[in-house]
């Protein structure tokens, strides 16, 4: 929505509510990742990570450093145009948003990596003995 200010110059409001708006997605995708966690084993046997699994982890990883990267990218933007018309508490929530995201997007990369380790039972499956075992 752009509104124009007194001055005459365009002020779009709003934009600030993005950066919490994608945080929470991030950390619903995240939630939704570990529920998904039961995905890779079925009577004992591995069948690896589901397509739900790669799905909610990376786009997970792309909705919280969207909202990282738009949150520098309009704090730049406030710098260089001076007030931007959003209100405090927009400003405030937007900040505290990204901060918040960054240990979700910490965990999201970590799941994403987990997808790529190999068999956790090493080829065996529930059992994971074998090694012991003669």
């Amino acid at each position: 929505m752009t509104v124009t200010d007194p001055a005459g110059s365009p002020v779009r409001r709003h934009r600030a509510l993005l950066v919490p708006l994608l945080a929470a997605v991030s950390a619903g995708l995240l939630a939704a990742r570990t529920a998904f966690d039961s995905d890779t084993f079925q009577h004992c046997h591995y069948l690896g990570p589901s397509t739900r699994m790669y799905v909610t982890s990376w786009a997970g990883v792309a909705c919280g450093l969207g909202a990282l990267l738009l949150y520098a990218a309009w704090g730049r933007a406030a710098q260089r145009s001076g007030p931007t018309g959003e209100a405090a508490w927009q400003r405030w929530l937007a900040g505290v948003s990204a901060l918040l995201t960054v240990p979700v997007v910490l965990l999201l990369v970590m799941s994403a990596y987990w997808l790529y380790a190999p068999d956790p039972s090493g080829g065996y499956d529930c059992s994971g003995l074998h090694p012991l075992i003669p």
